[in-house]
């Protein structure tokens, strides 16, 4: 995840970045490996921008400038797949960045660039999609973000990632309990190798079934789960003679 806080909004009129934050995921965990840092412009910071994220010149002023931290930023990201919130925004201000030291593209140093804003609206076509009505959507609190930070604003784009791409795929339980059948479904070979399959304990299947009853009791019927599990297979289901 990455972010960036600029002096405006346009790279082509000059603006320059005076923010980056980044958190590393890997395989949907966060690894605890981040990037922050804060840069002297070297120029006015526009009312506006200053209103968003509160930098002021002469806070900024004792920072590196970018091309002092090019590397380490580089480094932190290179072989990446970087996602942003609004990508042609931040990207256009790196490539600024980058061609003012002679140096290529962001895109040619990163495995990828993900937009997250063009996934949202995909989800959610015609619905607001900005980082704060997204944290509203999957009820991530941002209660703490009282002005923008590029640290900040990339930790709740990873909480919002995350619970963008975490559906489940099918509500179907009731397979059976031969595992082969899921390789059967999905022409895979099931378990995969390497993945180790624990089967539950006694104790575990009695703790199971007596929550099940309670269920049913609080239901005045039966737990769907339990209506389920004696269900018929279908057609020709059970003994015939």
């Amino acid at each position: 995840m990455l972010d960036t806080e600029t002096t405006g909004l346009s790279a082509e009129d000059g603006h320059r970045v005076v923010e980056i934050g980044c958190i590393e995921i890997v395989d949907r965990r966060l690894t605890g490996r981040t990037l922050h840092l804060y840069l002297n412009p070297e120029r006015e910071i526009d009312a506006g921008a200053l209103a968003v994220h509160g930098l002021t010149l002469e806070r900024l002023q004792s920072e590196p400038r970018f091309g002092d931290v090019a590397d380490r930023v580089l480094g932190f990201l290179a072989g990446a797949e970087v996602l942003i919130h609004n990508a042609p925004f931040d990207v256009s201000f790196l490539d600024a960045e980058l061609d003012r030291l002679q140096r290529q593209p962001f895109g040619t140093w990163v495995a990828g660039v993900v937009d997250t804003l063009a996934m949202a609206r995909e989800l959610h076509p015609g619905k607001r999609n900005s980082l704060d009505a997204l944290c509203e959507r999957y009820a991530i609190s941002n209660a703490h973000r009282k002005l923008h930070g590029a640290l900040l604003d990339a930790e709740l784009l990873a909480d919002v990632h995350l619970a963008m791409t975490r559906g489940q795929d099918s509500l179907e339980i009731a397979i059976g309990s031969d595992v082969a059948a899921i390789g059967a479904l999905t022409g895979a070979q099931w378990p995969p190798p390497g993945l180790r399959v624990l089967a539950a304990r006694a104790e575990e299947l009695a703790e199971h079934a007596a929550t099940l009853v309670a269920i049913g009791r609080e239901a005045k019927g039966q737990a769907l789960w339990t209506r389920l599990e004696v269900a018929p297979a279908g057609p020709g289901a059970g003994g015939g003679g």
